[in-house]
């Protein structure tokens, strides 16, 4: 039980009018933990608005610095940060917006040697990466150690989120493998509108505090997706595959994989 000051109750009030989250939820948010993987396009948005909600502890992820191509989506950054740690630029930012908040700044890459040390002591994982080696990577990972976690893409115009939690269906239900390096584009490659990635990211916030609270329905079984050219959304129903090679009765994928990474991948 925390006993919120009264700076707090001012700072969370509209939290705490709001009827399905009230003082009870305001407190699982002040306790939770939160990974985010990735400081860029998507982990931005995600990051500032749950320091902001006042998620107690939030882990960031990032082996990357940043770069002036960035700026243009990655709104955690600002221009003097051009060449500094991507999780040192985030970090000042989301401590900046709320005090209340303990972050931790994980400037490293993720790979099958790390990558369950460093999400054990969390709640929930935000998928905010921008290359499908490091998503597989993530989704196995989690599967594997019962985490529930969001999962984000952004290309061009368009946008897809699903939430996993156990029991429901994992990233290898819909694409049981990565696709050969170079055929599909990133960011770099094709580009990307910048707003996009801050709808996609909030969104992905907006399903961690549900998480949290245990308020709403979340994106468990159903791909959303979105094209911001026409603002069509659409959700599609998806089933956990008893046949996955991960999350299935009988799985077949039992180590951690790392895949060959494109050389020109750039981090969201």
């Amino acid at each position: 039980m925390i006993d919120l000051t009264e700076s707090q109750i001012e700072r969370y009030s509209r939290h705490i009018l709001l009827q399905d989250v009230g003082l009870e939820g305001q407190e699982k948010i002040l306790n939770a933990k939160v990974l985010i993987i990735g400081a860029g396009g998507l982990g931005a948005p995600a990051a500032m608005y749950l320091a902001a909600a006042g998620v107690g502890t939030i882990g960031i992820v990032d082996g990357d610095v940043v770069d002036l191509s960035n700026l243009q989506r990655q709104i955690i950054h600002f221009t003097k940060d051009v060449g500094r740690p991507k999780v040192e630029s985030a970090k000042e930012k989301m401590e900046a917006i709320n005090p209340d908040v303990k972050v931790n700044a994980i400037h490293e890459f993720l790979y099958s040697d790390n990558i369950m040390d460093i999400i054990k002591d969390y709640d929930f994982i935000i998928d905010g990466t921008d290359n499908f080696p490091v998503k597989f990577l993530i989704n196995d990972a989690c599967v594997k150690a019962g985490k529930a976690f969001s999962h984000g893409g952004i290309l061009r115009f368009r946008g897809q989120t699903f939430t996993h939690v156990p029991g429901s269906a994992c990233y290898r239900c819909m694409f049981k493998e990565p696709p050969p390096v170079g055929a599909v584009p990133t960011c770099s490659q094709a580009g990307v509108l910048g707003a996009i990635a801050g709808m996609l990211g909030t969104i992905q916030a907006a399903e961690t505090l549900k998480y949290i609270t245990g308020i709403g329905q979340l994106l468990t079984n159903r791909l959303l997706t979105f094209d911001a050219k026409t603002m069509e959304f659409h959700t599609i129903p998806v089933k956990q595959r008893d046949s996955c090679p991960v999350c299935g009765s009988h799985p077949t994928i039992t180590e951690l994989i790392d895949y060959e990474q494109a050389a020109c991948d750039l981090h969201k």
